[in-house]
C-alpha cells in the first residue's frame, strides 16, 4: 500500500491517532506512559512541533499538534522512533511497540480544533479509565503539562476584528 500524499504539512494542525502493535495494551504502565509523554515534550522543546493536547491510552495515543518546519510524517516518526529507542534503552523492554503508520485529520478551523480537543480529553472517561478528564494522569487535560495554544490562524475572528 502506498503512502498517502499529504502535500505541505508544516502549515497545518493535525489530530493524530497512532496504535500500539496489534492494539495490545503496551502503553498502560505508568513508567511506559510517562516515558512517552517525556518523548512528546522532548521534541516539543526542540521546536519540531507545537503540542496542543495529548492522551496516552493503554493501546493508542491521540495528539493535537502542529509541525514546525518538518512534515507531519517526520513529527510522528520522531515520536514513535524516539519512544521505541528510549523504551528499549531505559526500560529494557524489547519487541514491536507501534502499528505501522498512523491516522491524521487536518484541523480546518477553531471549531474543529475544539472538537478534537474535547475528544482527546474525554477519551479516558469514555473508556472507563477515570470519572473526570482532569483525573487521568496521562493526558494534557489534567493540567500538569505545558501545552502550546491554538495556532493564530485557527482562532475565530471576533466581529470587532473584522474590517
Amino acid at each position: 500500500m502506498s503512502r498517502p500524499i499529504r502535500g505541505r504539512t508544516s502549515d497545518s494542525t493535525y489530530f493524530i491517532t497512532a496504535n500500539a502493535f496489534q492494539k495490545q495494551h503496551l502503553l498502560q504502565s505508568d513508567r511506559t506512559a510517562l516515558l512517552l509523554i517525556e518523548v512528546f515534550h522532548h521534541y516539543r522543546f526542540q521546536k519540531k512541533y507545537l503540542l496542543h493536547d495529548f492522551v496516552v491510552m493503554p493501546h493508542h495515543i491521540h495528539l493535537l499538534l502542529t509541525p514546525v518546519a518538518i512534515t507531519i510524517e517526520r513529527s510522528v516518526g520522531l515520536i514513535k522512533g524516539g519512544f521505541s529507542y528510549r523504551r528499549t534503552k531505559e526500560l529494557g523492554l524489547r519487541g514491536e511497540i507501534w502499528q505501522t503508520s498512523f491516522q491524521d485529520w487536518r484541523v480546518r478551523d477553531a471549531e474543529g480544533f475544539e472538537s478534537y480537543r474535547r475528544y482527546i480529553r474525554e477519551n479516558p472517561v469514555k473508556a472507563g479509565l477515570c470519572e473526570r478528564a482532569e483525573d487521568f494522569p496521562f493526558s494534557s487535560a489534567n493540567g500538569s503539562f505545558s501545552m502550546d495554544p491554538i495556532p493564530q490562524r485557527l482562532k475565530p475572528y471576533l466581529e470587532e476584528d473584522m474590517p
